[in-house]
């Protein structure tokens, strides 16, 4: 799964963004270059490969989208809504078929078209090599119709897949180069060395040069068939945040990616700007549901009065400007999500009630987390001795229990541990990714919530709902419906999606942030 996913280090799209214009005082001259000019883009690498069909990290995402199209994408920052980039597509009334049909002309770069056997290939490709994003495409037939017309099969209903289908791992390849380079449909694939120095796709750059630990160099795509980019050349630099803060502020890079929020409000003045929005990470306690395990925490009343006790807006306000409180597991930029929930309030008075209701007589709770770890920039540490002393104040003991990431994961997976504060990053923008979170699955048995465990039993029926909801506003009130009964009789506590910094050069357009793959740069102008 997607090296995002919890106590591990990363930095982290609410559909619109706060500009905040600051002066540069490290004497560059912080103007965006002229046309035709290099874009130099600094950014935490976190790169493997250039292989789509097995890059499945940050950087990674952030570089094929500027080397590869996908058969559908979205429009800037909003993931709500797939619309064509290199087809159309239909999906049946069962969520079963996804018939996606060519739209317009794309050319790779050797001048060939982009047609239906680029597609097929791509996907099986993807599916056949087991990667790291293989797992998007499990239990998909893809199957060509003809030469612009492709159909992909689900075994059971799979609603989410036109949300899948954006993501930069299912680029769409040049399938008679990278098959003369190596390339196949199974695991005997030995083009990546090839995509490595040549990119095979039909965006709007290509590789030029490409070092995974220090520099990746893009050259423009001659065959492009969408609008010329500005920039003539791209620059992505592997730059360490505190490097970042400098080049941006002397003009030695004109985007910055990885700077947390006290950092990126240190750049006040008129010369840089700072984009500042809720990344689609989510924070979130949570407390086992086995009474061998969990003890007192294990008490419904008490996962009820914690959601009370926190103070959110105290929370928001030390994860940085931008952050906001999902109302549920599903983060703010999603088809399902909840903007508010009662259940998940700041109310003194009602979690000291819930508190004396329920089994907790006072003892000490072992509270996990990374003591390694930043989520956008947010310290674990931080928010762990903050909601420690918010829950003291209404009479929860709570013992900080912090380990380094590789062992505090692997304490978190036993599903033995008692509670404690851990994340998730999405790995494509569709609720049902978060289904990892209800009983019996992935997410749900680290805090051994189960279907057996007591009062699971409506969730499990709001989960099956969910599954078989069929269009944005049926399953987003599905979605709403699951995580709102989630919030009554589950173990897990939404706390605060922290916020995503980009700083750029202040004559910057068209810098969109996008949960996925960072921005679009062939859009900067």
């Amino acid at each position: 799964m997607r090296r995002r996913h919890f106590l591990l280090a990363s930095a982290g799209a609410a559909s619109s963004a706060t500009l905040v214009a600051c002066s540069s005082d490290g004497g560059g001259s912080g103007d965006a270059p002229a046309a035709g000019a290099a874009l130099v883009v600094d950014n935490a690498f976190d790169l493997k490969t250039a292989d789509p069909a097995r890059s499945f990290e940050l950087t990674g995402a952030l570089l094929n989208r500027q080397t590869y199209e996908t058969a559908l994408t979205f429009q800037g920052s909003d993931v709500s809504t797939p619309v064509p980039q290199i087809a159309s597509y239909a999906i049946s009334d069962d969520s079963r078929v996804v018939t996606l049909t060519l739209e317009g002309e794309h050319k790779f770069a050797d001048g060939s078209l982009v047609d239906a056997d680029d597609i097929v290939f791509s996907y099986q490709r993807l599916q056949g090599i087991k990667g790291n994003p293989s797992f998007l495409l499990e239990g998909v037939e893809v199957r060509k119709v003809d030469d612009k017309t492709v159909e992909l099969v689900s075994a059971d209903a799979n609603p989410a897949l036109p949300y899948i289908l954006p993501n930069p791992s299912l680029g769409i390849l040049n399938s008679e180069l990278v098959k003369a380079n190596g390339g196949t449909t199974d695991d005997s694939d030995g083009a990546e060395t090839f995509l490595n120095q040549q990119s095979a796709g039909s965006a709007a750059y290509q590789i030029d040069t490409l070092d995974v630990t220090s520099s990746v160099t893009l050259k423009l795509n001659p065959a492009f068939a969408g609008a010329k980019p500005k920039y003539s050349r791209i620059v992505l630099e592997n730059v360490p945040p505190a490097t970042q803060k400098i080049n941006a502020q002397s003009g030695t890079a004109q985007i910055a990616t990885d700077l947390n929020a006290e950092e990126a409000s240190g750049l006040a003045g008129g010369r840089t700007a700072v984009i500042s929005q809720a990344s689609a990470y989510m924070i979130f306690g949570w407390f086992n549901t086995d009474p061998q395990y969990g003890g007192p925490v294990s008490d419904p009343l008490f996962v009820q009065a914690v959601r009370h006790a926190l103070d959110y807006a105290e929370l928001g306000e030390l994860a940085g400007k931008g952050s906001v409180q999902p109302g549920g597991v599903v983060p703010s930029q999603f088809v399902g999500t909840l903007e508010t929930d009662p259940s998940n309030s700041y109310d003194v008075a009602a979690a000291k009630e819930l508190l004396g209701r329920s089994s907790y007589a006072g003892e000490e709770v072992q509270f996990l987390f990374s003591n390694d770890v930043a989520v956008s920039g947010v310290q674990l540490q931080i928010l762990a001795q903050a909601i420690q002393s918010q829950l003291k104040a209404v009479g929860i003991t709570i013992a900080l229990a912090p380990k380094p990431s590789a062992t505090s994961l692997d304490s978190f997976r036993s599903g033995k541990f008692q509670a404690g504060l851990a994340y998730w990053g999405p790995d494509f923008p569709d609720p049902s990714n978060y289904l990892a979170f209800t009983p019996g699955q992935n997410v749900g048995l680290r805090a051994s919530w189960t279907a057996q465990t007591a009062g699971a039993g409506e969730v499990v029926t709001l989960v099956d709902a969910a599954k078989a909801a069929s269009g944005p506003e049926a399953r987003g009130a599905a979605y709403q419906a699951l995580q709102q009964q989630m919030n009554v009789s589950g173990p897990f506590v939404p706390i605060v999606q922290p916020a995503q910094n980009v700083v750029t050069a202040a004559g910057l357009q068209g810098v969109e942030l996008n949960p996925i793959w960072t921005m679009d740069l062939a859009a900067v102008r």
